[in-house]
């Protein structure tokens, strides 16, 4: 089941959520309760942003780039996705965190069930002690991350 955040950037990537109102509707058919204000805050929280789409309409979409972060921002701030397969979790964070993030990850690796990480200027690469155990260290790594 996915996540109302990755729900409402499923809409926002497909460039036709004009309004806040027509999100709410939407994501009302995908089964989440919610209302403008709820909306405008997980716009806000995904860093949307107005732009036109192919057909020149005005609509809610994701920046092609992440604002950097600032100084004091939370860690969960830096982190803009996490997604697995059978072997491997990557990390998705703003631009120039992703060390800092494998740092702290490396750093945990015994109690965690990392192995250990890779990373660039805004992906890193985690990859558990066992191949049976990827969904669990994502789930750690989440739980770690906020």
């Amino acid at each position: 089941m996915n996540t109302i955040t990755e729900e409402l950037k499923h809409l926002l990537q497909a460039g036709t959520a004009t309004n806040q109102e027509a999100i709410c509707v939407e994501l009302g058919k995908l089964g989440h309760e919610v209302n403008q204000s709820k909306v405008s805050r997980l716009l806000r929280k995904v860093g949307a942003v107005k732009g036109k789409n192919e057909l020149g309409e005005i609509v809610y979409r994701l920046p092609k780039e992440p604002a950097p972060p600032t100084p004091d921002s939370p860690l969960a701030d830096l982190v803009l996705d996490i997604s697995c397969n059978e072997t491997t979790i990557v990390i998705t964070t703003s631009p120039g965190s992703a060390q800092l993030i494998a740092r702290l990850l490396d750093y945990q690796r015994d109690t965690s069930g990392i192995l250990g990480s890779v990373a660039g200027d805004d992906t890193v690469l985690v990859i558990p002690t066992s191949v049976k155990k990827t969904q669990a260290v994502k789930a750690n790594v989440e739980a770690m991350l906020g």
